[in-house]
């Protein structure tokens, strides 16, 4: 059956100001904080930086994404992209990757376990609304991915993680955003080898050596 439920006018919402911290973190820690400053001027901000656990207009967020791509000169799929990228592979943001080893021993486990990280990231943060995520097997082995946020751009931060989150499992995988079916955003994930490298090390016992 179709899904005729519609995204939201994001003037109408709120960001949970974690989403909007993250942004403001990968910006400074890959960028700089001079181009922080940079975009969160151009931005109107108005405030040097987000609070992590307050919430801002959608539309603020829209602002800053808006000023990043200008002041990098860079296009938004690939500044989101490159934000999922540093939400598993950057030191600074290690509670991010840990959330997400949690889904499962492999690459294949963590895939499986996606539709549960809106409901594991609430029981960290109770009002965090993670993108809706919904995993579909394909015929020819090859998953697919349909992600739906208010935010539009949220698969290309998804395709950053994924790939991220590939390597820190040390599989090989393809990975293709395919366009958008409605509010949804279609990725295509092929494995290629489940142990193409040894990864990341990890551990579940935070500090175990």
């Amino acid at each position: 059956m179709t899904d005729v439920t519609r995204r939201p006018d994001p003037k109408d919402l709120m960001m949970h100001g974690l989403i909007n911290r993250s942004i403001q973190c990968f910006l400074r820690d890959t960028y700089g904080a001079a181009q922080w400053d940079a975009v969160a001027l151009r931005a109107r901000l108005g405030f040097s930086g987000f609070e992590a656990m307050l919430s801002y207009e959608a539309d603020l967020t829209e602002r800053v994404l808006e000023a990043a791509c200008r002041v990098l000169d860079r296009p938004r799929d690939g500044v989101l992209e490159d934000l999922g990228t540093y939400l598993v592979s950057h030191q600074n943001v290690e509670a991010v990757r840990r959330l997400l080893r949690f889904g499962g021993v492999t690459f294949g486990d963590f895939l499986n376990s996606l539709e549960d990280l809106p409901e594991r990231g609430r029981l960290a943060v109770p009002d965090l609304d993670l993108p809706d995520l919904r995993l579909v097997e394909g015929p020819d082995g090859t998953a697919i991915l349909r992600a739906r946020s208010p935010m539009p751009g949220m698969g290309h931060v998804a395709l950053g993680l994924l790939r991220a989150m590939a390597d820190d499992y040390g599989a090989l995988v393809y990975l293709e955003h395919l366009g958008t079916d409605g509010d949804w955003e279609i990725i295509s994930i092929r494995i290629l080898d489940r142990a193409w490298t040894a990864g990341r090390r990890f551990e579940l016992a935070r500090g175990a050596a």
